[in-house]
């Protein structure tokens, strides 16, 4: 099996991670000759910002804030942990990005540079209600209703035109994968689409 790319898209809540950690959990027991490279935006963000620099400090600011960071930064952020860790012979795994059309447009330069055959694009599709729900439950420190709702008002705005920016390319093949059941179901459905199971 050659190295394979996925990248997980879904609102906040939708169970990216846990997908994202299961999918991880069978390569290595189906291909285990590639590791897994998975790129949290989410994780790498936090981490950068403990950083001692004048951006990250800018960074913790504006997140504190609850503002939105510039473009560049995602970019940034995913583009840094190529560069320090991918070697050409693993499995790519993104999560939590893109979340915006020019970020979209960026993996797409990304994806062609490395000669990526196929993206497999697995939108995690939940209520919002649903994904309210699910991270009030989450008691993280950013997870205010209010900062909950202003977050899946920029998915709406934001991510989902990124999203169907990935459904008009014909190089890459987007799931469309209901996570509003149980994680051994959904699991099981990501499994079957990208022929592992």
């Amino acid at each position: 099996m050659k190295p394979q790319t996925y990248v997980f898209i879904g609102p906040s809540g939708s169970g990216k991670g846990t997908q994202a950690q299961l999918l991880i959990e069978t390569l290595a027991k189906v291909a285990p000759e590639h590791k897994s490279l998975y790129i949290q935006s989410g994780q790498e963000l936090r981490d950068f910002m403990k950083e001692d620099s004048y951006l990250a400090k800018m960074t913790n600011k504006t997140l504190s804030a609850g503002g939105l960071m510039p473009s560049f930064m995602p970019i940034y952020i995913w583009g840094r942990v190529l560069v320090k860790k991918y070697t050409g012979s693993e499995h790519l795994i993104f999560d939590g990005t893109p979340r915006r059309l020019i970020e979209a447009e960026a993996m797409d330069s990304m994806f062609s540079f490395f000669k990526l055959e196929k993206p497999w694009i697995i939108y995690l599709d939940v209520p919002k209600e649903e994904s309210v729900k699910r991270l009030m439950l989450r008691k993280r420190y950013d997870d205010t209703e209010e900062d909950i709702r202003k977050r899946l008002s920029w998915y709406e705005a934001d991510v989902v035109p990124a999203l169907n920016h990935f459904r008009n390319r014909k190089d890459m093949t987007v799931l469309d994968i209901d996570g509003n059941r149980s994680i051994e179901d959904i699991h099981a459905d990501i499994l079957a689409k990208v022929g592992l199971k």
